[in-house]
């Protein structure tokens, strides 16, 4: 009781005081979004995406190319609108950027609390795009099927 008097006592005396609340780690769930799991996993691996974009130097045309898509998708891509993507195309793209994708299945600490977490590797100062070997996204594979 003390503590909501004094917090208060400050509020009144400060008007620029700014109430706030600690985040959950999920901007998603803390905004009450369905899917927020799903939603933070796509918005990590989007960001991975583009920070490889950002870091090869590529243009839009060249990304749409390489990932067999059309520019504007590249453009909704980069401004972080992630409905049209689901997490296995995101896969593919990070594929077709030469990252490899591993999944981790690990118990929870309490059944409640389990969580879908990406983590993101540090960026290279590599310039190169590396083909992934034996990969069904590499760019000759996709082609390929397309000639069929």
């Amino acid at each position: 009781m003390k503590k909501n008097i004094k917090r208060d006592e400050i509020m009144k005396k400060n008007k620029n005081f700014i109430e706030s609340e600690k985040s959950s780690g999920n901007v998603f769930a803390d905004l009450g979004l369905p899917n927020p799991e799903e939603l933070l996993a796509k918005a990590e691996l989007a960001l991975q995406i583009n920070r490889l974009i950002k870091q090869k130097k590529l243009t839009q045309v060249k990304v749409a190319k390489l990932l067999d898509i059309d520019q504007p998708k590249v453009s909704l891509l980069a401004q972080g609108k992630l409905s049209g993507f689901s997490i296995e195309r995101l896969f593919k793209f990070l594929n077709l950027l030469g990252q490899e994708i591993v999944i981790k299945v690990c118990a929870a600490k309490t059944p409640q609390r389990a969580h879908v977490i990406v983590n993101l590797p540090k960026m290279k100062k590599s310039s190169v795009i590396k083909k992934p070997v034996n990969s069904l996204y590499t760019p000759t594979a996709v082609h390929a099927k397309k000639k069929k």
